[in-house]
């Protein structure tokens, strides 16, 4: 059984349904006390940083992720439940961040959560689009369960405005993949640690590519 924490951030029937369509068995959680039954844990989301903590808080789940992922079990953050996993976020920081003072996080991860810096042409037009949001492709850093089977370069959907910055000393053996926004710009989109994987993409928006990352997981 996986387990699809319910914290109030995000489709989750999306990530029910892309799981059912590999024939894995997932059932959305509506409370901590649920998670001591399944045997792998999927903490997706979609929203703002600070508001992810305090639902998380609120319903109690802060502990209940803290234990599972002690246990050993398989763990996976998606989107915006990969950035929860770090130290902290710039996004509702005071003065974005600039001064040092993040917005905790669970500190699972080493790092922190930081914007796409945003820079502008001589006639004052933004060089980029913030969000990232759509299609791009992944280059591998490392080796990487979840990523069995796929091909360098395959593309996955993303929908972001910040993304994890893990610490330098920790990056090497955290990264599992990065893709580049804009040009040239290599962020970091995949992590693995241990039993925890986290993805800045969607997999279940990346049709078959997300499909077999899901698959891999769910018989890891």
């Amino acid at each position: 059984m996986i387990g699809i924490i319910d914290y109030g951030m995000g489709n989750l029937r999306s990530v029910q349904k892309a799981f059912e369509h590999v024939g894995a068995d997932a059932r959305i959680l509506s409370g901590p006390g649920e998670v001591s039954g399944v045997a792998k844990l999927v903490l997706p989301g979609v929203g703002a940083f600070a508001d992810g903590m305090t639902n998380l808080r609120k319903g109690g789940w802060i502990s209940a992720i803290e234990e599972f992922i002690g246990s050993g079990k398989p763990f996976l953050g998606i989107c915006l439940g990969l950035q929860l996993l770090f130290e902290g976020s710039e996004e509702d920081a005071p003065d974005g961040g600039k001064g040092g003072k993040l917005v905790p996080g669970l500190g699972v991860l080493p790092g922190q959560v930081v914007q796409f810096r945003q820079s502008f042409d001589a006639q004052g037009q933004p060089r980029i689009k913030i969000p990232h949001m759509g299609w791009n492709t992944l280059q591998w850093r490392r080796a990487d369960p979840l990523l069995a089977g796929l091909e360098q370069g395959i593309a996955v959907y993303f929908v972001h405005s910040y993304y994890a910055r893990p610490t330098e000393s920790e990056a090497q053996g955290l990264i599992s993949a990065t893709a580049q926004y804009p040009q040239g710009q290599a962020f970091c989109s995949s992590v693995w640690r241990g039993n925890v994987w986290a993805t800045q993409f969607h997999p279940e928006k990346s049709q078959r590519v997300g499909l077999r990352m899901l698959q891999n997981f769910a018989s890891w």
